[in-house]
């Protein structure tokens, strides 16, 4: 999605920012950092740029009240797009922003990094980019170096590990008009309540609706409906229930445009599921404002992303799991009355 080969570290400005809630202060720097160093710009770009490389998905900025200009981050980068000259001055409002709505108790000061990068390419367009990047947490380093013909030990503490952002947003100069493409990296930290503030109260986010969004979100209403939905309105054993995941990832990674139509008649068979299903994704797009199409191209990354949370293990109290890949009728269920217990019956030709 994001690659950075061609890339290259223009300018970067360096502040501080605290938690008010707790009575931490921001400082800002006056000017850029210089970089006379040729491995320190090299260094800051694996740290800030090397964990969108696995970002899939792709946002807008926005705003509540469908005004976009009254986005502050949309603001700003835009007159940095507009005016290198700005760059300072921009940075030091996003700090002072970034600050304004750190109020969790459990949010954690750091230093927060506006970077401005050439060439950065991300969808086959090598664009400018706005670099935003806080770090958290800090780790303690052990140093060993020669000396007096052997070695001593010394330690660096409150250093940073280049392997690991915590926080990052990259806004990339295109779609202007429709909130810009931005990529976020947010390691959550401090409990769910402190962790929204970074997408949804600093950058107000909202999810671009392509296939990658499209595939993940109707794997995820699908499973839902699955696990949670369905023994409301049917009978169905854990087994059954594992048999319809499976044949909806196998629908997923087989075809290359989805169909409701056609992935509820091969998937869910069932006429009235059919109905539950259609009526429960329409719940969910009325919800969360959020429209699925009937048909769309299929990625093949979300279904990847989703594949590792779809469960096919039958989970048996603490002695046993079964995992399920494949036909459900080589698998019976039954009660044993002079054990009083759950059995399950497993056919096979051969083991493996």
């Amino acid at each position: 999605m994001v690659t950075f080969f061609e890339a290259s570290l223009d300018t970067i400005s360096v502040h501080h920012v605290g938690n008010q809630t707790v009575g931490e202060m921001y400082a800002l720097s006056e000017k850029p950092i210089e970089l006379k160093d040729e491995v320190i710009p090299t260094l800051l770009m694996q740290y800030f740029l090397k964990p969108f490389e696995k970002a899939n998905e792709v946002y807008h900025l926005m705003h509540s009240s469908g005004d976009l200009a009254l986005n502050e981050l949309h603001n700003f980068a835009t007159k940095v797009f507009d005016d290198r000259e700005k760059f300072q001055e921009m940075s030091e409002q996003i700090a002072k922003h970034l600050y304004k709505v750190s109020t969790h108790p459990n949010i954690k000061g750091g230093e927060l990094y506006v970077v401005y990068f050439n060439n950065v390419q991300i969808e086959g367009n090598l664009l400018d980019a706005i670099g935003i990047f806080k770090s958290e947490n800090k780790e303690t380093y052990l140093k060993v170096y020669p000396d007096n013909g052997g070695f001593a030990v010394d330690y660096e503490q409150d250093a940073i590990n280049i392997n690991k952002l915590d926080k990052g947003v990259l806004i990339f100069n295109i779609e202007k008009e429709n909130g810009y493409k931005v990529v976020v990296v947010d390691k959550v930290s401090g409990g769910q309540d402190a962790a929204v503030y970074w997408k949804d109260e600093f950058l107000q986010l909202k999810i671009r609706n392509d296939s990658f969004n499209q595939t993940s979100n109707t794997l995820g209403i699908y499973k839902n409906f699955v696990t949670q939905k369905l023994d409301d309105e049917f009978e169905m054993s854990k087994a059954d229930k594992i048999d319809l995941l499976n044949r909806s990832m196998k629908y997923f990674k087989e075809k290359e445009t989805f169909d409701l139509d056609e992935f509820s008649e091969e998937v869910i068979s069932n006429p009235e599921a059919i109905i539950s299903f259609k009526n429960f994704k329409n719940q969910y797009e009325d919800e969360f404002d959020t429209k699925i199409g009937d048909s769309f191209e299929i990625s093949g990354n979300a279904v990847k992303k989703q594949a590792r949370i779809y469960k096919s293990v039958l989970k048996l109290d603490k002695n046993f799991h079964i995992y399920i890949h494949g036909d459900n009728k080589l698998i019976e269920k039954g009660f044993d009355d002079d054990k009083a217990m759950n059995y399950y019956k497993v056919y096979f030709k051969e083991e493996a």
